[in-house]
C-alpha cells in the first residue's frame, strides 16, 4: 500500500455546529475508517486536493464565497471520477432544505436527515467507499487501456513498411481488440452497480410485498393501490439492471437446447401485436435448422428488443424480416473477435427497410447507453444487452446497415452438442409453511436483504439462524444445530456462496443449497455452477418464489 492511498480514501467532514464534526468522526474511527475534521470549507477545499475517498458536509456549512471554490472542484473532476458527498440535513428532508437547489451541481449526493442513527452514517459511508474504490478500478483501467493503446501505436510505426494487405489486417485486428477492451473495461464497472442496485431492489419490493401481507390480515383502505405501484415501480428498475448484467456479461444464464424457430413461431402474435398496421411481419425459417444452445428467456428478450428497434427505424411502414439459418465461421472470420470459436452456428437475423444507419452511429450502436431516440424513449441499453448476451453464450452479433435502405442484424449462438434433455414442469403448491421444526441457514451480507427473507420464511414457520459472512456461517455448520436447507448469496465478501457450499457439504454430506444472486462473475453459467441439490434465484425475487423453492427443496 503507497501512502496516497490513505489520503485517497479518507473521509473529510465539515459540520461546525455543536459536535456533529467530533462525534461523526467518532463513528467513522470505530467502524475502521479514516476521517478528517475540517475547520471550514476553505480548509476543506486545500484538503480535497490532497485526495479523498467521500465528503461529510452539513447543509449549513454549504455557504459564503469558498462554496464556489468547491462546486467548481467537482465540476472540474475527471471523466472517471464522481465524489461521493453525504449532506447532513434538518429535519424535514432535502426538499425543504435551502441548498436543495445545488443539489444537481453537487453531483453524487446522499441526503441524512440529523438526528442520525450511527449504523445509518455507517452504512452510507460503506456503501460510498466501495462505489469510490471501483472508480479508482476503472480509472486504472483507464490508463492501462491508454498504455495498450500507445505501445500498439508504436508497433504501427514498425509495420508501415510491409505489404498492404497485411496492413488492413493489422488495423482491423486493432479495432477489434480496442473495442473488445473498451467493452470488458465498462461491463466490469457497470456489473458492479447492477450487484448494489439489486441489493436495494430485494429490500424495496420484499418491504412492500411483507407490507401486503400484513395488511391483508386486516384491510386498510386505498393502500394495496400504492402497494402496486411501488412493486411495478422497482421491478422497472430491476428490468433495467438485468440490461446492464446482460450487457457486463454478469447475469445468470440457463443455457440449454433451444428449437429455434419454435420460439421464434410462439412470438409470432406478440411480435405482430407490437408492430404498426403498417409494417409487414414476414418470417423465412429455415426447415433443416440446427438446435441452438442459449438461455430461451434471454434470446426471446434478444428477439423481442431487435423487432421493437426495426419498428421504430420505420415509423412511415415497410417490412420486417425474421430469418434463421444455420452457418459455419471459419477462422478467418472469428479470429477477429475474441472468445469465438470456429464451428457451427444458428443465426437469428431481423431485417428492415427503416432508415438505416450511418457508420459513425453504427459504430457505436452497441455501446451502453447510446441511443439515438429522443430523451424518454430509449434507454440505449436493447442492442448492448444483446452484445452482453452473444457474448455470454459464447456467440456473436453484427450489423449491417445503408442509410435510407435498412439494417440487419444477425445473432450467432452455438449449435447444441450432445443430447436433447426435456425437464418436466414441476407443480409447487401455495402456501409453504414450515414443518416439524424445519430450519434454513440464512447466509447474506446485505442487512436489508437478510432480515427480510427471515421475517418471511419466520411467518410461514420456519426456525431460521442467521449470519452475514461465510465466516459466521461456518461454526454453525459445524455445530450439532439442525439445518435443512442452506439459503446463501453467492458475492459474500471473502470466501464466497459457492465455496462455502462446498465446506459445508464436507461436513454435511446431503446438505441443501439455495444460491441467490445478483451479480453472477463466478455463475455465469448455471449448469456449470450447481451441483445435485443445489438451485439458485436472482435478485430480485418475489417472496413467492422464494417460499416455493425453500418448500421445494426441503420436501425432496
Amino acid at each position: 500500500m503507497t501512502s496516497a492511498e490513505p489520503l485517497s480514501e479518507r473521509a473529510l467532514i465539515l459540520a461546525p455546529l455543536g459536535r456533529d464534526s467530533q462525534i461523526a468522526l467518532m463513528i467513522l474511527n470505530e467502524a475502521g475508517f479514516h476521517g478528517l475534521v475540517c475547520s471550514h470549507l476553505g480548509h476543506l477545499c486545500e484538503e480535497l486536493v490532497h485526495g479523498a475517498g467521500m465528503l461529510v458536509i452539513s447543509s449549513e456549512a454549504l455557504v459564503g464565497p469558498e462554496l464556489e471554490n468547491l462546486l467548481q472542484h467537482i465540476e472540474q473532476q475527471p471523466a472517471w471520477s464522481d465524489l461521493p458527498i453525504v449532506l447532513l440535513t434538518h429535519h424535514g428532508g432535502p426538499e425543504h432544505n435551502p441548498v436543495a437547489r445545488i443539489g444537481a451541481q453537487l453531483g453524487n449526493v446522499t441526503f441524512l436527515e440529523r438526528p442520525f442513527h450511527p449504523v445509518t452514517l455507517v452504512s452510507l459511508v460503506t456503501t460510498a467507499l466501495r462505489g469510490r474504490r471501483r472508480q479508482y478500478e476503472a480509472r486504472d483501467r483507464l490508463i492501462d487501456l491508454s498504455n495498450s493503446e500507445l505501445r500498439l501505436q508504436n508497433t504501427l510505426e514498425t509495420l508501415e513498411q510491409q505489404v498492404e494487405e497485411r496492413t488492413a489486417q493489422l488495423r482491423h485486428n486493432e479495432e477489434a481488440l480496442r473495442q473488445s477492451q473498451k467493452m470488458e473495461a465498462v461491463g466490469q464497472l457497470t456489473g458492479g452497480i447492477a450487484h448494489d442496485f439489486n441489493n436495494m431492489l430485494t429490500g424495496i419490493i420484499g418491504s412492500l410485498e411483507l407490507l401486503r401481507r400484513r395488511l391483508a390480515r386486516g384491510r386498510t383502505e386505498d393502500l394495496d393501490s400504492l402497494i402496486d405501484l411501488g412493486v411495478t415501480s422497482a421491478n422497472r428498475a430491476a428490468g433495467l439492471t438485468h440490461r446492464l448484467l446482460a450487457f457486463s456479461r454478469r447475469q445468470s444464464l440457463d443455457s440449454k437446447a433451444v428449437q429455434m424457430n419454435t420460439l421464434v413461431l410462439s412470438m409470432g402474435e406478440l411480435l405482430q401485436r407490437s408492430l404498426n398496421e403498417s409494417i409487414a411481419l414476414e418470417m423465412r425459417l429455415d426447415e433443416q435448422l440446427w438446435i441452438a444452445e442459449a438461455d430461451p428467456n434471454q434470446l426471446e428478450s434478444a428477439l423481442l428488443n431487435l423487432v421493437l428497434n426495426a419498428r421504430d427505424a420505420m415509423p412511415d411502414g415497410g417490412k420486417l424480416v425474421v430469418k434463421t439459418f444455420n452457418k459455419y465461421l471459419d477462422t478467418g472470420f472469428t479470429d477477429a473477435y475474441t472468445n469465438l470459436e470456429p464451428g457451427d452456428y444458428v443465426v437469428l437475423s431481423v431485417q428492415d427497410t427503416g432508415y438505416g444507419m450511418p457508420e459513425a452511429v453504427m459504430s457505436r450502436a452497441f455501446d451502453p447507453f447510446f441511443t439515438t431516440k429522443p430523451i424518454g424513449q430509449g434507454t440505449g441499453l436493447g442492442l448492448s444487452m444483446i452484445y452482453g448476451f452473444s457474448k455470454q453464450s459464447r456467440g456473436h452479433v453484427t450489423i449491417d446497415s445503408e442509410v435510407g435502405k435498412g439494417t440487419t442484424v444477425n445473432l450467432y449462438l452455438p449449435r447444441f452438442i450432445g443430447e436433447e434433455i426435456h425437464e418436466p414442469q414441476v407443480v409447487v403448491p401455495q402456501a409453504p409453511y414450515a414443518q416439524d421444526g424445519e430450519t434454513v441457514l440464512i447466509v447474506e451480507d446485505d442487512p436489508a436483504v437478510r432480515v427480510l427473507v427471515s421475517a418471511v420464511l419466520g411467518e410461514l414457520g420456519y426456525a431460521f439462524v442467521e449470519a452475514g459472512d461465510a465466516n459466521g456461517a461456518m461454526p454453525i455448520l459445524q455445530s450439532s444445530q439442525r439445518i435443512d436447507l442452506l439459503i446463501s448469496d453467492v458475492g459474500l465478501p471473502g470466501m464466497n456462496g459457492r465455496q462455502l457450499a462446498e465446506i459445508g457439504r464436507q461436513i454435511r454430506p446431503d446438505l441443501k443449497v439455495l444460491f441467490i444472486t445478483g451479480y453472477a462473475e463466478h455463475a455465469a453459467v448455471r449448469g456449470g455452477f450447481l451441483d445435485p441439490g443445489m438451485q439458485m434465484i436472482t435478485k430480485p425475487f418475489t417472496f413467492d418464489l422464494l417460499t416455493a423453492k425453500v418448500r421445494e427443496m426441503i420436501k425432496v
